[in-house]
């Protein structure tokens, strides 16, 4: 590829890029408002139905506008049983596509300065979130615990990113507890998740690489008999195994636009 064309073609993805994050920000802003003016009157269902869509259409407008697609293994593997989810964290993409293709009925383990932001947190309120303080260590997970058991006894699945944070591909971060404590206590089946997400859209970027991302749902994990720490070592042996496995499990092979110490 010449100069030129890689800088013709740099522009490109720069240019849908920018065209999807606006259709991002809108989207944001127009769904958070409908989850607000209905979220009284509609019901529970309805209101898991508008994030549903939302995240559809943002997984439609990737493919579109920026050539980015995904590509989805072991989805006959989700228990039929309301489960807890431990998920690879990489990019902004990665809680779109759990939106979108997980049961319609989910409530989010999520940071706490989420909810402060205007009107995009009061619309989360509605979804059944479950904020929590990153700082406030074992208070955090009693919070996590309480909340989750309550909303895993109403059928809904309980989403949580161990790591708590966006992590660049090729490296690894601290698995917290909190997840794996929900699913001794619940006694309720684990689902892990690993991707590669972060070699196209990268954590702290705009940039959207064409390509198409691999997404794999592991083998549930019965948790009934075995600590939180067993849970959680067993969780994060299968996704960072199987992160590994993926294309461009290496950063360098990735180009990620944030140096891997950063993590």
């Amino acid at each position: 590829m010449t100069r030129l064309t890689a800088g013709l073609t740099l522009g490109l993805t720069l240019t849908r890029s920018v065209l999807y994050q606006a259709v991002l920000v809108v989207s944001v802003i127009v769904y958070s408002s409908l989850l607000l003016i209905v979220g009284p009157i509609a019901s529970e269902h309805g209101l898991d139905r508008l994030a549903r869509n939302w995240a559809r259409l943002n997984l439609a407008a990737l493919r579109w506008i920026c050539g980015l697609h995904c590509r989805v293994s072991g989805l006959e593997q989700l228990p039929v049983e309301t489960a807890i989810v431990l998920s690879k964290h990489q990019s902004a993409w990665d809680i779109i596509a759990l939106r979108a293709l997980l049961p319609i009925r989910q409530s989010w383990v999520l940071k706490q300065e989420l909810m402060r932001i205007p009107v995009f947190g009061a619309g989360l309120k509605r979804l059944r979130c479950i904020p929590i303080d990153r700082a406030a260590g074992r208070r955090a997970i009693v919070e996590l615990v309480r909340e989750g058991l309550r909303l895993l006894q109403t059928g809904r699945w309980v989403i949580v990113f161990p790591e708590g944070t966006r992590v660049i591909p090729g490296c690894r971060h601290p698995y917290a507890i909190g997840g794996a404590v929900l699913a001794e206590r619940s006694g309720r089946p684990v689902v892990p998740i690993a991707h590669n997400a972060g070699c196209f859209w990268g954590r702290r970027s705009m940039r959207k690489r064409p390509g198409t991302i691999d997404l794999v749902i592991g083998p549930t994990i019965a948790t009934a008999g075995l600590t939180a720490a067993q849970i959680n070592a067993a969780a994060e042996e299968w996704i960072e195994t199987t992160v590994a496995s993926l294309p461009g499990a290496d950063a360098r092979a990735c180009r990620t636009d944030t140096p891997p110490h950063a993590a």
